[in-house]
């Protein structure tokens, strides 16, 4: 059995406020622990590289609870994007109330199945 040669896509942050709004006009999957959007970046279709951005509100906890539900997913993408998301696509993953609380497990299933749905439409 040969290995996969595909090469895998680059993986880069989103930081600008722009760019989470342009995605936010995209497709949206929601699940219990985490909603995830995506959009085609224009202009390139040859795209060499996913985009990636993490936001959590106010709603999941203080500034504390926050940065660990957007470690949590940004540790969970780590593992899944690279499998999952699509070359000239960017992402953001919203962290919801229940991110922090379920456990890895179930993320990282929630995150796939939302992946996965992203990726047939």
């Amino acid at each position: 059995m040969s290995p996969d040669l595909t090469p895998m896509p680059e993986l880069r942050r989103l930081r600008r406020r722009r760019e989470f709004t342009y995605v936010r006009d995209g497709i949206t999957e929601r699940r219990k622990t985490v909603v995830v959007q995506a959009r085609a970046r224009p202009g390139d279709e040859t795209g060499d590289h996913v985009g990636e951005g993490y936001t959590a509100t106010k709603k999941v906890g203080g500034a504390v609870e926050r940065n660990r539900a957007k470690r949590r997913l940004r540790e969970a993408a780590r593992r899944l994007l690279a499998q999952h998301g699509r070359p000239g696509w960017d992402y953001v993953f919203i962290a919801r109330e229940a991110t922090l609380d379920t456990g890895w497990a179930r993320l990282l299933d929630d995150m796939e199945s939302a992946l996965i749905s992203l990726a047939r439409t």
